[in-house]
């Protein structure tokens, strides 16, 4: 059921809640406040990964402030859980209430492990960015239940 202002809340969660995660909170908040109360968090979370943050910047989104925590740290009652990550999705914990959507993004840390510099990392980090704007683009409508109208 959506908050007092008709936003859906929604918990974007990954394992690490350190990237992709962050990055979707980051381009749900930018690019649809109206719509989406958006949060992140991990299974296991360990920190927010600089170059998520540089990425994130070059479009002019700022989630330097984000912070990387467990669902059970936010306090919300959440509408839908998207698990972007196919680890997160398998141990994704039981979140009384919500839906759980599974929307999976490679991992750019994974994909650069082998990169020589920041720079050459910063591809991988820049095409998952693009592609969770892309998902985020159609929130909440990619979000409703098959057959329901979303608003």
């Amino acid at each position: 059921m959506p908050n007092a202002n008709g936003q859906l809340r929604v918990l974007f969660l990954c394992t690490g809640n350190s990237c992709r995660s962050q990055m979707a909170e980051g381009w749900a908040r930018a690019l649809r406040p109206d719509q989406v109360e958006a949060y992140s968090a991990g299974t296991q979370p360990h920190g927010l990964n600089p170059l998520a943050v540089r990425a994130m910047a070059e479009v002019g989104v700022d989630i330097s402030k984000q912070t990387s925590k467990r669902p059970g740290d936010i306090g919300v009652i959440f509408d839908v859980v998207v698990t972007v990550c196919d680890s997160a999705h398998e141990s994704c914990p039981i979140i009384p209430g919500a839906r759980i959507v599974h929307v999976g993004f490679d991992d750019p840390p994974r994909l650069a492990k082998a990169a020589a510099t920041d720079e050459e990392a910063m591809r991988h980090y820049r095409r998952v960015r693009d592609e969770i704007r892309a998902f985020v683009e159609t929130l909440p409508a990619a979000l409703a239940p098959a057959g329901a109208n979303a608003t």
